[in-house]
């Protein structure tokens, strides 16, 4: 009765999350999944170690909003590769530049953790290579 009503109403089988796995596998693989994920967590970090009250980011200036611009700079460097992968070069290098910087503007650049997360999400950016998806092997 269970495995009915699933089937009737579109739950997630067997076979759809196979599907799902397979995707998502294809995806990973033609774009540089891993320097985006390294990036957007260092990013991540940089802006969650420069939270602060409004009123002390509004009395300090530039100073105050620098770390939220780099983090948040971080992350998009972080994302845009995974929608345009051929823009890898030009986004990992600015993510590994915004990376170093947040040592300099923002709380030693999430405590050393952000910045190393960045650098080492945007060198593997600029170092990923196109791979093909896997073909499904030929049964017979």
């Amino acid at each position: 009765m269970l495995s009915r009503a699933r089937s009737t109403y579109g739950g997630l089988g067997p076979d759809r999350a196979k599907a799902a796995y397979a995707w998502f596998r294809a995806f990973r693989r033609t774009r540089p999944f891993w320097g985006g994920v390294w990036l957007v967590a260092g990013g991540w970090t940089v802006l969650k170690f420069s939270l602060s009250s409004l009123q002390l980011i509004v009395s300090t200036g530039f100073g105050g909003v620098a770390g939220y611009l780099v983090g948040g700079g971080m992350i998009l460097c972080g994302l845009i590769p995974l929608a345009l992968p051929a823009q890898r070069y030009t986004f990992g290098l600015i993510g590994a530049v915004l990376a170093v910087v947040s040592l300099v503007v923002s709380n030693l650049g999430g405590f050393l953790l952000g910045m190393l997360l960045g650098v080492l999400g945007g060198s593997m950016m600029v170092g990923w290579g196109v791979k093909r998806p896997r073909r499904r092997a030929v049964e017979g």
